[in-house]
């Protein structure tokens, strides 16, 4: 009689303090604090080779990720986006940590086959994506004080010093970014980057960070990590809405999406962007191209390690 080699399968709801985990060859659910001693003792009670689909929650799973990993479990990293839709999809009446563990295992069971198993990012891509997020939190909070506080006559000095002490931190991070390519030998990248039109040193930075994730075949991979490319929903003679995946970093496409902004004062590129609104789009999906297209070329050029050709103004009258 054939023995039974299918690993078993786990679905862990992340939260701060706790995990909840459904372990689906006992059908059993347990709690566990969120803590690495916990982990680890937890770790060494589950047969080798398991696979444990886990919740993505910024940095409340890598503690569990990483020491699942180095255990030599594989692990599968699923984002709140795709729990919702999966969640959806089987019209599920509750949201609660142990459905969620669950439908987490039965996610993993079912479509396993077509997910891609979590690696160690290198050090570099997690010190980059450590302080994009947190200057991104930090240009929200800015955002949001100048507009609760901006219309405040009694509070406008206090306002600007409190923007001056946000901006020297926001300096601060961009400092230590620099600092982090510098460290990974990572400057000529960035700078392959840079020289395309649109592209500044925060999104170049973003860009490389991303590059460094995986070892993309395309650039169509590569769009598709950054979540730019589009949902396809038809059905017979109805063809819906395309709509962006979304899938990865926010904080890349949103960055992209300025360098779209930039890109599209320079000559070349406002031509480009002119004829996709000529066709109708509005200026978001004319825009989100533009973003798409310079994600290409910066693949093209970190891939091939080649020289950015600065786009020529296009002659008069050509579209």
């Amino acid at each position: 009689m054939a023995m039974n080699t299918q690993p078993i399968q786990i679905g862990i709801d992340v939260a701060k303090e706790e995990l909840v985990i459904y372990r689906q060859d006992l059908d059993q659910l347990d709690s566990l604090p969120n803590t690495p001693p916990n982990i680890r003792r937890w770790l060494k009670t589950l047969p080798e080779q398991a696979a444990l689909a886990v919740e993505a929650t910024g940095t409340y799973h890598m503690s569990l990720t990483e020491q699942a990993h180095r255990a030599g479990h594989s692990v599968f990293v699923i984002d709140g986006y795709q729990l919702k839709h999966y969640r959806a999809s089987v019209r599920a009446r509750a949201k609660t940590d142990p459905c969620d563990a669950r439908r987490l295992a039965r996610y993993l069971a079912r479509e396993g086959d077509d997910l891609r198993a979590w690696t160690p990012p290198p050090k570099a891509y997690r010190t980059l994506q450590s302080l994009l997020r947190r200057r991104s939190k930090l240009i929200q909070a800015r955002v949001a004080l100048q507009q609760s506080l901006g219309q405040e006559p009694s509070l406008k000095a206090p306002l600007k010093r409190l923007v001056a002490q946000i901006n020297r931190i926001d300096q601060l991070i961009q400092k230590r970014m620099d600092q982090a390519v510098r460290q990974a030998d990572l400057t000529e990248q960035v700078a392959r980057c840079e020289a395309v039109e649109g592209i500044g040193p925060l999104s170049a930075c973003a860009l490389v960070m991303a590059f460094l994730r995986g070892d993309f075949r395309n650039s169509d991979a590569f769009v598709a990590f950054l979540g730019l490319d589009v949902r396809v929903r038809d059905s017979g003679k109805q063809v819906q809405r395309r709509r962006l995946s979304k899938r990865g970093d926010p904080e890349i496409r949103r960055l992209l999406h300025n360098a779209a902004m930039a890109a599209r004062r320079h000559p070349y590129w406002a031509n480009v962007y002119q004829r996709y609104r000529d066709r109708g789009l509005q200026t978001t999906q004319a825009l989100v191209i533009l973003a798409r297209k310079l994600a290409r070329i910066a693949f093209a050029l970190m891939k091939n390690q080649t020289t950015y050709q600065a786009k020529a103004r296009p002659a008069c009258g050509t579209t």
